[in-house]
């Protein structure tokens, strides 16, 4: 390659100091046990939710049982993506297993629409006749539901909501699970003083609602990382903008940006410059950038001379 022409390929990948890994180590390890403890309380309390809502044949309680199914399909999907994410890659996976996160998402999704979907034709048939249900019985499990879910929110809380994606989902899940069960104590308080058996139906379909948007939600995002779409939260145009704009640079293309997993941010692409031998100048300069407004530390650069920029017009 001629003097005025090369090439420089670089990968980044996330650095931290001793102190800064220690940190970033324990943060990890206080969301993990949050959410592993969250998910046994969860998951033992949407069991007994369900056989309640079996016994005193309300259909409020199962669909709140099956929210709870959400919240602990949630939080274990998100507790067990940290562990398979911490497993090393390999030549055959070379971005390990970050990717499981997004595949089991998007099959929690579906299987919730699916559960939604039963929930509601379940309820029409109620409405036209509204069965008995056990007012006392339903009120209690509801009850004790409400107190599972502002324990597991209370968990939840002290873990990294800010930044970490899993935490939040799945605390953002709990709450919607304990208006929930709000909604089953109102049910059942309307049938033990007012014997208006409707308003089970009402607060299943209720729930189901809840569950069917959060479950449209998690299948529309996994799907959108699996495609290799772009993250929501971050402006292509506004990538390009600012990399053209560093000093020495004369044009940037072939721009790609896309997470691996939720919170796994990529990016590669060309930067052409006015003269090679600035080229580790402008690769500094765009890295900083990238991670400082961006947060994006994964990053593949390739910068280019003048003379190289015809080859890789179609890009």
């Amino acid at each position: 390659m001629g003097p005025k022409s090369a090439a420089l390929q670089h990968s980044s990948h996330d650095g931290h100091s001793q102190d800064g890994g220690h940190s970033h180590s324990h943060g990890k390890n206080v969301n993990k046990q949050a959410l592993r403890l969250s998910f046994i309380i969860i998951t033992a309390y949407m069991i007994v939710e369900a056989i309640g809502g079996f016994m005193t044949n309300s259909l409020a309680l199962i669909s709140d049982a099956g929210h709870m199914l959400s919240d602990a399909a949630a939080l274990g999907l998100s507790y067990f993506a940290m562990i398979f994410g911490e497993r090393r890659a390999s030549k055959y996976k070379t971005f390990g297993y970050k990717r499981f996160e997004v595949l089991a998402a998007f099959i929690n999704g579906i299987t919730l629409i699916v559960i939604s979907l039963y929930i509601f034709w379940e309820a029409y048939k109620r409405f036209s006749e509204p069965p008995e249900v056990m007012s006392s019985g339903m009120i209690i499990i509801a009850s004790i539901g409400l107190i599972v879910n502002i324990a597991a929110a209370y968990i939840l809380m002290k873990g990294d909501r800010s930044e970490n994606l899993n935490i939040r989902s799945a605390f953002l899940h709990v709450i919607g699970d304990l208006l929930g069960s709000i909604g089953a104590i109102i049910a059942a308080l309307l049938i033990m003083f007012f014997g208006w058996n409707l308003a089970d139906p009402i607060a299943s379909v209720l729930v189901s609602i809840l569950i069917i948007v959060s479950a449209f939600r998690v299948t529309r995002d996994s799907i959108h990382i699996l495609m290799e779409g772009a993250p929501s939260n971050i402006n292509v145009n506004e990538v390009q903008d600012i990399l053209s704009s560093i000093q020495h640079v004369i044009e940037v293309h072939d721009l790609h940006v896309w997470t691996i997993s939720s919170d796994f941010p990529s990016l590669s692409c060309h930067i052409v410059v006015n003269d090679i031998q600035n080229s580790a100048v402008v690769l500094k300069k765009a890295e900083r950038i990238l991670e400082e407004q961006f947060k994006i530390k994964h990053t593949t650069i390739q910068v280019d001379g003048p003379e190289t920029q015809c080859d890789i017009e179609e890009h």
